[in-house]
Order: C-alpha cells, then sequence, then structure tokens
C-alpha cells in the first residue's frame, strides 16, 4: 500500500515535461526501464514470428524507415532519440503496425496491400516514430500507474458504501472512458501531425497521408464510436491531416526528394 501511496505523490507533485510539440507531458518511469521494456518485448515478438522473408517489402520498409528516422533527427533535433532503431516487417496479413520504447518498429506485411506507395507507407512508419519520440508508452505507463494508486487511495480512505468493491470498478470505468482513452486519441493526433512533418522532412509527399487512412478506411469496416476508441475515427483522422498539409507541403519544398521505391 505505501508504494502505490507514493506513487500517487509523485505523480501529484513531480513537474511536467514537454513533448516535440510542446504539449505538457507527465512521464515518470526511467527511460533505461522503458527501453528494457521495449527490447524484451520485442524479442519475444520476434521469436514468436512469423518473420517476413521477402527481399522486396523488406527493402521497401527498411528504405522508407531509414528516410524517416534521419528526417526526424534534423526535424526534432531536441528530442532524446535511440541511437539505434530496429525495425522488423512480421509476415501477417493484418494492416497493422506498432512502435515500442527504444525506438523498435514492427510492420505487418499486410500493411503494404493498403499503403500503395512509398509515402503510404512513410505516413505509417513516420506515426510510429512520433509515438517513440514524443515518449508516449512512457506517457501511458505513468498514467496507468496513477489511476491504480488513486483507486487504491479511495479504497484506503473510504468508509461503508465508499470502500465497497463495486464503487472502484465504477470508479475504474470512468477512469479508462474520462482519461486512458481521451489521452491515447491525444497521443494518436500527436503523433499523426509529427508523422506527417517527418515524412515531409524525408522528402515523402505528405498529401499521401489522406490517401493512406482513406485506403485504411476501406479496408477497416466499420469502427466503434470515437469516445469509446482509443483511436480517432478516419474522419476526424482526415480532418487533421487535411489541416495541416499546407504546412507540411512547405516543408517538402526544401526536403531533398525520397528514393524510396
Amino acid at each position: 500500500m505505501r508504494i502505490w501511496l507514493g506513487i500517487l505523490l509523485g505523480v501529484l507533485l513531480t513537474g511536467c515535461d514537454q513533448t516535440p510539440t510542446g504539449r505538457q507531458q507527465l512521464a515518470l518511469v526511467p527511460d533505461t526501464l522503458m527501453s528494457q521494456m521495449g527490447a524484451d518485448a520485442f524479442e519475444q515478438m520476434r521469436q514468436q514470428g512469423p518473420i517476413a522473408t521477402g527481399a522486396t517489402v523488406n527493402r521497401r520498409v527498411e528504405c522508407v524507415a531509414e528516410a524517416l528516422v534521419a528526417a526526424a533527427r534534423r526535424r526534432y533535433p531536441e528530442a532524446e532519440m535511440p541511437d539505434d532503431w530496429q525495425v522488423v516487417v512480421f509476415d501477417r496479413s493484418s494492416p497493422n503496425a506498432f512502435a515500442l520504447p527504444g525506438g523498435r518498429i514492427g510492420v505487418h506485411a499486410g500493411l503494404l496491400r493498403v499503403a500503395e506507395s512509398p509515402s503510404q507507407l512513410a505516413t505509417v512508419i513516420g506515426h510510429e516514430i512520433g509515438h517513440v519520440l514524443a515518449d508516449h508508452g512512457n506517457e501511458r505507463m505513468t498514467q496507468q500507474l496513477g489511476i491504480k494508486a488513486a483507486l487504491l487511495l479511495v479504497g484506503l480512505l473510504g468508509e461503508g458504501e465508499l470502500a465497497q468493491e463495486p464503487l472502484q470498478r465504477a470508479l475504474g470505468i470512468g477512469a479508462r472512458l474520462g482519461i486512458a482513452l481521451p489521452f491515447s486519441r491525444t497521443h494518436e493526433e500527436e503523433a499523426d501531425l509529427m508523422g506527417l512533418m517527418i515524412m515531409a522532412e524525408a522528402g515523402f509527399d505528405p498529401a499521401q497521408s489522406v490517401a493512406l487512412w482513406r485506403n485504411m478506411a476501406a479496408a477497416g469496416g466499420d469502427q466503434p464510436p470515437e469516445f469509446l476508441s482509443t483511436h480517432p475515427a478516419h474522419e476526424s483522422r482526415i480532418e487533421l491531416l487535411q489541416k495541416h498539409l499546407p504546412e507540411a507541403g512547405d516543408i517538402r519544398e526544401t526536403a531533398a526528394p525520397s528514393f524510396c521505391a
């Protein structure tokens, strides 16, 4: 109990950092621990596989990822970035990708059936790089630890009906809907915008980000209501990207063109 109370006090008393976009952020877990957890999880996924062996798929993903990492260093020079990035293509049919702390990115081969061009692939990989640069994994873990500590504190201080399990369950649901899910959507939107600027810096066509998400909408079918989802609705995502296309376009005009095929 004392451990959880200590975590809660830490969450309440520790000052906020800023993400590369200037958003206030609370991320309390040591970076070395986050990186190690990311490495362990990624290695487990690699062992479970299957790993894609097609030369064309791997060559395209590696080219796009290398260009984006270099562009991210130029675009966000003050952001802490991993020295080495690992990108693995998994032989899975779902159009998906993910990022883990420490610079580890997984791409499902099925994504290349939806991402019809290198610029569309750069939209997704740039988005995942944005998650890593903005330390979203740390922020989410800090947030979840804070929610658990707060619920424990309610149980410790409550009396009578206040301390009953149904109330804690209700508070848990309220915390998830009111804090965790909206916060996750904030992360997704921030990663979208960072990814858009990174892909433009790398010489990819930022307008293809809108085309990619239209393809995703066509491939993904119905989505849950946005207020119950950790991700923005496709329409909201497209609207946000379109709003920032002029800025991304200006960045691309001064960037060297991408030669990824």
